[in-house]
């Protein structure tokens, strides 16, 4: 797969989640966004509202549930429902794991459908599934989950998950089962050119990436122009 520099930015949700991160270390985020053309930043909630460049066509992405998925599901929807109401264009929640180890899909549906009617169309809403933690047959499971509560999107992993982040394999398999009725992010780990274009041949529609600037213009990055 041949990508152009600005092909590739336009998949990528430049990420910070970090903890420690700050409104000064947000708007460095939407700068360099601004300037590699990336679809959209993903930040925490807590860093609502925004201000974007005058013309703008980046998009705000928002956490929910964020890293362990273990909030209550009326409180996902209502962090959820805040986010849109301050700003947000896209939610990435995250599923309760535990309850997909155990099989309890109609739950994980639940959980979604809970986030998917707080925050309705236009918003966004991707399913963060932690697919490193997961069996083939629960990607499945939660994968279906997604599909049938509403969800735009489903996604590989928050990138804070001790089993890991985004495999090509689970990529292929969450494209495989939502067959084109919803499109597949894959984040965690994605921190090359070559990385980031196997994920896209293997079913990947976007990317969660941090550091997005290599990601785009491989070894030759550091001083790459705006508008190029």
């Amino acid at each position: 797969m041949t990508l152009t520099s600005r092909e590739i930015a336009q998949y990528i949700d430049h990420t910070l989640l970090k903890p420690e991160a700050t409104r000064a270390d947000v708007e460095a985020l939407i700068a360099e966004a601004d300037d590699l053309g990336t679809y959209s930043i993903c930040v925490s909630p807590s860093m609502l509202p925004l201000t974007l460049p005058e013309g703008s066509d980046l998009k705000i992405a928002v956490v929910c549930g964020f890293p362990s998925g273990k909030h209550h599901s009326s409180v996902k929807a209502a962090e959820a429902a805040l986010s849109a109401q301050q700003g947000a264009d896209e939610i990435d929640m995250v599923i309760d794991v535990g309850a997909a180890k155990e099989g309890r899909f109609d739950d994980v549906e639940a959980d979604i459908r809970a986030v998917r009617e707080a925050a309705p169309a236009p918003v966004v809403l991707k399913v963060i599934i932690e697919s490193a933690a997961l069996t083939d047959d629960e990607i499945v499971g939660v994968s279906r989950a997604a599909v049938a509560a509403g969800a735009d999107f489903v996604k590989t992993s928050t990138g804070f998950h001790p089993a890991g982040g985004a495999s090509v394999e689970a990529v292929a398999l969450m494209a495989k089962t939502v067959d084109g009725k919803l499109g597949v992010k894959a984040s965690g780990g994605i921190r090359t050119r070559a990385v980031a274009e196997a994920m896209i041949a293997a079913g990947a529609t976007r990317l969660g990436v941090s550091g997005s600037r290599q990601v785009v213009f491989g070894d030759e990055a550091p001083g790459a122009p705006s508008g190029y």
